[in-house]
This record gives structure tokens, sequence and C-alpha cells, in this order.
């Protein structure tokens, strides 16, 4: 057999081993389990962040503010050095709309070796916890909740695995309206899916360890027990490294896919996705060269390769080139589909996953040279460089 015909046997085995061995990740039936209601609603103290946030908070706040929760909740938001008036706007928000009570602060600049995000969010949990809840609901600013997910999500905390979780993560669903929104997004949460599989991610004793930082239920005692934002504090992919540190801190943690939890944030240009992705991409690989150039490899033999099999196959009349390449593709196809379901979107895109996936490969690349030109992951006017393992440990009490 030729080169390409055993590259393409390559890429057809690592998809048939994706396929069934890779936690059935490309499954989007990981749901908010339905649980029975406590008889007795614990207190949850809602934090968002927020830096520059006006364009969406009308969107989302009046949904966190609007929550059906039958104990005591409150809203902390906390502004991050907003130049938009974001505070001025919440303020305004809760005096129109009502419902739960909402704090507004402002920690100041952060420290050195602190991301803002994370800086806010302690400065957040330092406001809820003189309320003394027992969960804290971690969630961004352009997310929008339904009436009823707090509630949802405090019964499947209470109830997940008969003692319950100290973590309950969704992935809200993010927003397709744009052409590239609708090529790039469901392939990006594909991805995320692909990398923490997320039945892994409840297992107990099981590595797999993931959150998404937009809906994080967290259980008060397990973000002490696991030093949650200080332990984490230059973390630029937060929503990870928050779940590694509960779950190695002997915590029990789900994740799955969110109804009724919507991003509100719009990407309508490429530029805008390419940001997004780019800013994060190289720290997610721990800022390595060799797993930078291992993980190109890995997306051009399992998403490139097929399509390009196939197509020199037939031109040069390889037909192990051909077949091997065509089935490969049509694993990957296959396995893509449900997410598009899930985005409702056409099943036709399925197709453009190649391509998708070049795209992806090119913003990785994108964020090594970023990362190397000193502008790091730059995000909201901040540049966050490599984390710095010498940087002094903050003190123990909360702002």
């Amino acid at each position: 057999m030729s080169a390409v015909a055993w590259t393409a046997t390559g890429s057809l085995v690592a998809w048939v081993w994706l396929l069934l061995g890779q936690g059935f990740f490309w499954r989007t039936d990981v749901r908010l389990p339905p649980r029975e209601e406590p008889a007795v609603w614990p207190s949850v103290g809602v934090v968002v962040p927020a830096r520059d946030e006006a364009a969406v908070l009308a969107e989302s706040l009046p949904s966190l503010l609007a929550q059906d929760y039958p104990g005591r909740a409150e809203v902390f938001l906390v502004d991050d050095g907003s130049s938009d008036g974001t505070g001025e706007l919440a303020r305004t928000l809760a005096e129109r709309h009502g419902g739960l009570p909402l704090t507004v602060g402002s920690p100041g600049e952060p420290p050195a070796g602190w991301t803002g995000k994370l800086w806010a969010v302690r400065h957040g949990i330092g406001l809820a916890r003189a309320r003394d809840p027992e969960y804290l609901l971690l969630t961004d600013a352009d997310i929008a909740h339904e009436p009823d997910s707090l509630r949802r999500l405090v019964a499947a905390a209470r109830g997940g695995g008969g003692k319950g979780y100290d973590l309950v993560s969704q992935m809200a669903r993010l927003r397709v309206e744009s052409p590239w929104e609708r090529l790039v997004v469901p392939a990006f949460v594909y991805f995320f899916a692909q990398l923490y599989p997320f039945r892994w991610i409840a297992r107990k004793g099981a590595r797999t360890a993931a959150a998404a930082g937009g809906c994080v239920l967290l259980r008060t005692d397990a973000a002490e027990r696991a030093r949650i934002p200080d332990a984490i504090r230059q973390a630029v992919i937060d929503d990870v490294a928050l779940a590694r540190a509960v779950k190695g801190s002997g915590g029990h943690i789900w994740l799955g896919l969110a109804d009724g939890v919507d991003s509100v944030r719009p990407y309508p240009r490429l530029a805008d996705l390419w940001r997004m992705v780019s800013r994060s991409a190289y720290a997610q690989l721990r800022h390595n060269v060799p797993l930078l150039v291992g993980t190109v490899a890995g997306l051009a033999v399992v998403y490139l390769v097929p399509p390009v099999a196939l197509v020199a196959g037939l031109a040069t009349g390889s037909r192990a080139a051909a077949v091997a390449g065509g089935l490969a593709w049509l694993v990957m196809t296959a396995t893509y589909l449900p997410m598009l379901r899930y985005y409702r979107q056409p099943l036709t895109l399925a197709l453009l996953l190649p391509g998708t996936a070049f795209l992806y490969l090119l913003m990785t690349v994108d964020s090594a040279v970023q990362h190397y030109r000193g502008r790091g992951a730059a995000w909201k006017g901040r540049t966050y460089t490599r984390p710095d393992p010498t940087a002094p440990e903050p003190s123990p009490e909360q702002p």
C-alpha cells in the first residue's frame, strides 16, 4: 500500500477508537439529571464576575434575579474594573426588575499572580460567604438562566449518586446565529467533549476533570477544602483548573450539556471566534512546544487525512486509500451529527468538520505565536503570560 493508504488506515483506526473508547464523547444525552426536590432548600450565593459586560448584561442579569428558588439566594456581581458602566447598569436592572437581592462590588486591579476573573471571583466569594451560603453558583455575565435553573442545579447536586455532588456544571448552549458561529461553535463543544468525556468526569477515581465556567454550582465547604480560587489564581482556563482542584481534594463532580442555560454573547465574525479560541489554546497545551507539535500532527492525521486520502485515492486509483479515507470520514461525520442536532443546525455541516478542524489547528498555532510575541492570553485589555510557579501564596483571608 502507498504511504497515503497507510496514513488513512491509521486515521481510520484512530476514529474507531474514538468512537468506542473515548467515553462515547459524541453522545449529547448527558444532561442535568432529574432529582427529587429537597425538603429544605440550602442557601446559595450567586457570584458573577463582570468586566465591560454592559452589552450583554440586560439579557443575562434579569434572568438571575428572576430565579424561582424556594430557599435563600442572593446575587453578587463583581465589577472588575469596567469602563462601560457595567456596575451602574447592574444596579439599574435590579431596581427595574426586582427579584433576588443584588450586591455590586469591586475588588480593584488584580495583584501580580492573579488573573482578573479569578481575582473578581475571590472578591465575590468573600462577599457571599459573609451570608454563610451552603452553595456558590459561579456564572458568567453573558449567561442567561431559565427561571428554574438554580432550582434544578441544587436538586441535582443534593441527589447526585445518592450522596450528592460537590460540583455540578453545565456547558451553556452557545449562540449560533451567524454563518461563522454555525461553522465553529458546535465544533468547539464537540472538541471539548472529546478532550474531556462527560461520562468520565462524574466517575469517582477517574482522572478526567473539567467544568464549564459559565455555570458552576459549588458546595462552599468543597471550595474551602480545594482552596478555591486561591489554588488556581493564575489559571487562564479556570473552569478546568477549578474542577481538577475540587476532584483532586476528594470532591465528586458532574458536567453535562445544558437545557435552559444559554450564552447571549455574540461572535458574529471569524475574528471574534478566533480570539475566543486562540487566547487560551496554547495554555491548554501547558505552553509546551512538543505537545503543540503533537497536537498539530494529531489534528492533521485524524481530521485532515480522511478527505485528502479519499480524493487522492479516487484520483490515483488507489482503492485502499479511498476506502480507508472514506470510512474514516464517515465515522467522523457520524460522531458530529448529535452535536449538530443539539444546536439545531443543518446536518450537512458535518461534512465540513475537516475544514473546521483546520481552522482550529491554525488558531492553536496562532495562540503559540502570540504567546512567544509576549501577548500571552489577551482578554479585555489584559494579557496573561505563562504562570509563574514562584508567585507568592495569597493571604488566606477573603477580601
